[in-house]
C-alpha cells in the first residue's frame, strides 16, 4: 500500500508493508531524486585487478560475513549528546573532548595477507612498517584538499558499488520518537 507522509516539513512517498502488529515503512523517491549511476561513476577508470588481490577480498568478505542483528549496534552518537544535555541541565562543567591520538597507517595489502594467514592458522608471511612520529612537527596528520581526495578515491582498485535509493524505515519507532 502506498501512501504520503509528511517528515521535516516536506511530503514524502511511502510504501506501507504489514509486518506482525504493525507496518513497516519504506520512503520512496521521487524521481527528481533519483540520479543515474552514470553521473558518478563514469570518470572511473577501469582497472583490471589482479587474480590473487580479488581472490583475497572475497575470502575475507565471505569469512567475515555474518547475520545482521540490529541489536548489536547502539547510536554512540545520541547516547553523548544526551549525556552532554543532561550534564549541562544540571549546571556541570562541560569540557571539550581530548584530542586522539592519530591513527597507525598500514599497508591495507598487507592486513588483507595478514587476516587470511591468521584464518588459516599460518604465519603472517609480511609485517607492515610502524609509523613513525615526525621530529618537530604535529603527530596529528595534515589534512588533504578535497581535490586530492576525489583523485585518490577514483584510483582505487576495487571498483564503486551503486547509490542506494530507497531507505528502509520502522514507522512505529519514528511515531514514538516524534517528529525530527
Amino acid at each position: 500500500m502506498l501512501g504520503r507522509v509528511v517528515f521535516t516539513s516536506r511530503e514524502h512517498v511511502i510504501a506501507l508493508e504489514p509486518r506482525g502488529k504493525g507496518f513497516l515503512g519504506i520512503m520512496l523517491r521521487y524521481p527528481y531524486e533519483l540520479r543515474k549511476e552514470d553521473e558518478y561513476f563514469d570518470d572511473i577508470a577501469d582497472e583490471k585487478i589482479p587474480k590473487d588481490m580479488l581472490e583475497l577480498a572475497s575470502h575475507i568478505v565471505e569469512t567475515k560475513s555474518d547475520h545482521f542483528e540490529p541489536d548489536k549496534f547502539e547510536d554512540h552518537y545520541e547516547d553523548a549528546l544526551k549525556e552532554l544535555l543532561k550534564k549541562k541541565q544540571a549546571g556541570e562543567k562541560i569540557e571539550a573532548p581530548k584530542e586522539r591520538a592519530p591513527a597507525k597507517v598500514i599497508n591495507l595489502m598487507d592486513a588483507l595477507r595478514r587476516s587470511v594467514e591468521a584464518e588459516r592458522g599460518g604465519p603472517a608471511k609480511r609485517q607492515a612498517p610502524a609509523v613513525k612520529a615526525r621530529g618537530g612537527e604535529s603527530e596529528r596528520p595534515k589534512k588533504k584538499n578535497r581535490a586530492s581526495q576525489k583523485v585518490r578515491l577514483r584510483s582505487a582498485a576495487v571498483p564503486a558499488a551503486p547509490l542506494l535509493v530507497a531507505a528502509p524505515m520502522d514507522v512505529r519507532r519514528s511515531a514514538q520518537q516524534g517528529p525530527s
